[in-house]
């Protein structure tokens, strides 16, 4: 595609922080950023096309580090049963939960799986969602596993989107079956189907009292390690079960929710470099009271990112503007630290490290949008001031 330049704009390069930039430019060639700074653009683009941002926030494309939106029918009734006093626990060990949303996601034709996902997906993409995670996790069983790996995949055929794919086949254990059993004879080779089906990015668990301790993850990590997976971790959301040391020993990309754990915990991530993500939608929705350790993670320099958790249980939210407003209010992130975490941060999570900021030899995945300074994105609620979102260069 032709190359081009957007100009007069305040831009948050998010490198190092928000990094901003008055008065610049962004030159766009063949849809990665060829150039960006302020003052004169370098004469070799002289005579490309030039579009006006008017003045207003240019931020990298957002990224939604941790999603499960592919799934069948809805849990609306779990959600009264929580107003009535029954605890998140409770309600999945009377088998509701994710067990309840598996028989749903079993029922459901392929066109339902995707069709119901791309309407949430369109609820990201409209607020300058660029590159989205999409888990498994709602099949446990060998078929339904793939088909909604298949399903995300789907998603970013269909939309102006990247979509990365999480295995989460250790999410919880079916109804019926034993936990070890289930890991070795199901989990484990559909997560070989998977891979020799180019279905998935990376591998995820929930280390849980709920689902899965760390020897049956550990077990699940060794075979993605054989085949050349990256590892992610549900760690540390209802109790401290050893998760974040776990991802911590197997170099995981991030660990997630991470409320119960400690400082030890975040030592143990500094030192592997994995991301600390957060996911304020949970932690409001089943009501929960411990807050993660982010004076912890700020001690010991752990990235942070935000995500939506988008899912029909424990989050069903599908606004990563909001989430940046939770992650603020409740969780006290600074506005800065939490468009790192959608940005930046919540591309390091994902292992990616040609977007979530804005420089040279990245890729034009951009957000431009009706604000004057970068906090506004985090403070309001319910608004959404996006301008245009630029995909691949491409607006």
């Amino acid at each position: 595609m032709p190359g081009w330049v957007l100009s007069d704009a305040r831009i948050a390069t998010m490198e190092g922080g928000y990094g901003l930039i008055e008065g610049g430019s962004v030159v766009i060639d063949d849809g990665w950023i060829a150039w960006a700074g302020a003052g004169t653009v370098p004469p070799d683009y002289d005579g490309w096309e030039r579009v006006s941002a008017e003045g207003r926030l240019v931020t990298p494309g957002l990224i939604d580090c941790h999603t499960h939106i592919v799934f069948g029918g809805h849990r609306a009734r779990e959600f009264e049963l929580r107003l009535e006093g029954a605890s998140y626990e409770q309600i999945a060990r009377e088998g509701g939960g994710i067990v309840s949303t598996v028989a749903a996601t079993r029922a459901a034709s392929d066109a339902a799986l995707i069709d119901g996902a791309l309407g949430r997906l369109d609820a990201l993409i409209g607020e300058g969602v660029t590159t989205i995670e999409v888990k498994s996790g709602y099949g446990l069983d060998h078929e339904t596993e793939l088909r909604m790996l298949r399903a995300a995949r789907e998603l970013g055929r269909r939309r102006a989107v990247e979509v990365c794919t999480s295995f989460l086949g250790a999410h919880a254990v079916p109804a019926g079956a034993q936990a070890d059993d289930y890991i070795d004879e199901v989990c484990i080779p559909a997560l070989r189907a998977a891979k020799a089906e180019g279905l998935v990015d990376a591998v995820d668990g929930f280390c849980e009292g709920i689902a899965f301790d760390t020897s049956q993850i550990a077990r699940v990590f060794d075979v993605a390690r054989e085949l050349q997976l990256p590892v992610k971790l549900h760690a540390e959301q209802l109790c401290n079960m050893g998760g974040t040391q776990l991802a911590a020993r197997y170099g995981a990309l991030s660990a997630d929710h991470v409320e119960y754990a400690m400082d030890e915990d975040a030592a143990a991530l500094a030192k592997s470099g994995t991301v600390a993500v957060l996911l304020p939608g949970a932690f409001y929705t089943i009501r929960e009271t411990q807050v993660p350790p982010v004076a912890a993670f700020r001690a010991h320099r752990v990235p942070m990112a935000l995500a939506t958790d988008c899912n029909p249980g424990s989050s069903p939210l599908s606004s990563l503007l909001l989430t940046l407003n939770m992650g603020c209010t409740l969780f006290r992130l600074t506005p800065e630290e939490a468009l790192l975490g959608v940005t930046a941060h919540a591309a390091r999570a994902l292992g990616l490290a040609d977007r979530g900021r804005i420089a040279p030899g990245l890729r034009a995945d951009l957000a431009i949008w009706d604000v004057e300074t970068p906090a506004e994105l985090a403070y309001r609620i319910g608004f959404n001031p996006l301008h245009v979102r630029i995909f691949g260069g491409e607006r």
